[in-house]
């Protein structure tokens, strides 16, 4: 755990850059823009995923001195582990497609960035308006659990006792890992997922998500980036297994982390697939 003590005015909160060096550049040029840095820009995890440019993201991430709490990419790449850790079920398309891009990941990244990456802590905590703040990747019991907007609330009252235990009480929880950003009130803890910027929230649009929170108010804004470009660095490292479609439909190319309530009927993203080609 880092305790990071008393921040100053707002934090901008980013999840899963996934290796897209053109979405990670594009949230730091937001928040030099809005006159944010250091540890008041806060990523929870997954430097490195789907996308086409792992090491150069991690450099670019390191140098912008943003506080990054671990990932199960990051855990994974930092033990050396065969694969991404995020639990797939296995046969599953998710777990099929995890293979690629991981595999990919896993002979860019140096030992610099893997020793990097196993420095991250699993847990990061701050005050801020004087709200005790907590930032973690999925869970506290499974750093890659999927936490839904529609989850059950005892799924998030489990995840929020085990990190009570660890950290003591907290009024907010940061989180990422699921991808799609959402806001809950659990109990007296509000819960904040930020999303993440390196793949858009599976709603048929380009742009991406990250949220910006002052201890009271978050606001959730998309970011716009160069896409094509990132399309171009998947297809030239030959990560065309779907991700790199997913990058301009909005659309994931499997539905099957998804919990039912989120999902997108199939002719809906079909659709989408035929105007955006």
């Amino acid at each position: 755990m880092q305790d990071l003590g008393r921040l100053e005015g707002p934090v901008l909160v980013f999840g899963g850059p996934y290796s897209n060096l053109q979405a990670t550049q594009a949230v730091l040029q937001e928040a030099r823009a809005q006159g944010i840095a250091g540890h008041n820009l806060i990523c929870t995890g997954d430097v490195v995923a789907y996308c086409g440019q792992p090491a150069e993201t991690v450099a670019v991430v390191r140098e912008s001195g943003a506080i990054v709490v671990a990932g199960n990419c990051e855990i994974q790449l930092a033990s050396g582990a065969v694969d991404c850790g995020c639990g797939f079920e296995e046969g599953t398309i998710c777990d099929l497609l995890s293979a690629g891009w991981y595999g990919y990941a896993a002979q860019q990244v140096d030992e610099a960035a893997r020793a990097w990456m196993g420095g991250l802590p699993d847990i990061v905590c701050f005050e801020l308006a004087g709200q005790r703040v907590a930032v973690i990747h999925g869970g506290v019991t499974d750093v890659a659990r999927f936490l839904w907007e529609t989850s059950p609330e005892a799924a998030f009252a489990e995840e929020i006792a085990a990190l009570t235990d660890k950290v003591g009480a907290v009024d907010v929880v940061l989180a990422g890992h699921c991808g799609i950003p959402f806001e809950r009130q659990i109990g007296a803890v509000r819960w904040i997922n930020a999303g993440v910027i390196g793949m858009p929230p599976h709603d048929g649009g380009q742009a991406t998500r990250y949220a910006v929170f002052d201890g009271k108010t978050v606001t959730f804004h998309t970011l716009c980036y160069d896409t094509a470009q990132a399309f171009q660095k998947m297809q030239k490292a030959g990560l065309t297994q779907g991700y790199h479609d997913g990058l301009v439909s909005g659309y994931w190319p499997s539905e099957d982390v998804l919990p039912e309530d989120l999902r997108v009927p199939l002719s809906v993203r079909l659709s989408s697939s035929r105007a955006s080609g």
